[in-house]
């Protein structure tokens, strides 16, 4: 797909984005800082599964709901799972509530992944064994996940793991493939079998708006079309990493105040021809 980058975007802008946001002290004040308490993959990838699944709402809520699933689960979560029965599952979460999101549908999902581990060995080596080497994006591998997880639990389509078929962005598994897959010093990566170049940028309401105010999409909807249209327009700047400044850009607009308020005045002057 052959994208003319729009005169508002300004590849200097967004390396400076990068240096001053994609930074560990940053990420403290982001669920993607559960992961690093985790060397070990297997551990790392339930961690990444259950803090990017809780990844809706307010931060605070956020932090605090992915905590208290973590203490139930021990310094390894991946020995945890593999000890804990559905009914276990169930009864320990049963009081859990993060917004819309029960404790039910958390424990199927756990389940599900715990069923995915015993025969694929991994999440990793699941996901893996669904991506092909000529798939443009995640994408085909993302449906076949998310189909393979939910039906492992034999129940209805869990909440905690859209299909991206019914038209969802699936930002919350695209935040979880970013941590995964990437590595940096926010992003501690160990999925070396998935190449960051064909990520999919998990479009949140920030950046949906930056990116539209970049030029970037006009889309008004945050749909995986959106995702797409997005993700093909950063992979025109940096093609093998293309979700590179997911990171700062969503804390730029986390932030807001007078750092986002000149950053979107720069692009609407961009987009008129003058100089702000």
């Amino acid at each position: 797909m052959n994208v003319l980058m729009p005169p508002s975007v300004n590849l200097q802008e967004l390396d400076d984005l990068y240096a001053r946001y994609n930074r560990r002290e940053v990420a403290h004040e982001d669920p993607v800082h559960f992961l690093y308490a985790y060397d070990d993959p297997c551990d790392r990838e339930i961690v990444g599964l259950v803090a990017s699944s809780l990844a809706l709402g307010n931060i605070k809520q956020i932090i605090g709901s992915v905590q208290s699933v973590l203490q139930h689960m021990g310094a390894s979560p991946a020995r945890f799972l593999k000890r804990s029965s559905r009914e276990k599952l169930q009864q320990m979460f049963a009081g859990f509530q993060h917004r819309f999101i029960r404790g039910n549908e958390l424990a199927s999902m756990l389940f599900g992944a715990e069923c995915i581990i015993q025969k694929r060995g991994s999440l990793h080596a699941c996901f893996s064994a669904n991506m092909k080497a000529d798939d443009e994006t995640v994408l085909p591998a993302l449906s076949a996940f998310a189909k393979e997880v939910n039906a492992a639990t034999h129940e209805q389509p869990n909440r905690l793991l859209p299909s991206p078929e019914k038209g969802s962005a699936c930002k919350r598994l695209n935040l979880f493939l970013r941590w995964m897959v990437r590595r940096d010093s926010v992003d501690p990566g160990g999925w070396d079998n998935v190449s960051p170049a064909k990520l999919i940028i998990p479009l949140d309401t920030h950046i949906h708006r930056i990116c539209r105010a970049l030029g970037l999409t006009r889309r008004k909807q945050a749909t995986m079309n959106t995702a797409l249209e997005i993700t093909a327009a950063f992979r025109e700047i940096v093609p093998e990493d293309p979700i590179r400044y997911d990171f700062a850009l969503t804390h730029l607009g986390i932030d807001g105040g007078p750092n986002l308020r000149l950053f979107l005045k720069r692009r609407e002057g961009c987009r008129l021809g003058k100089y702000v």
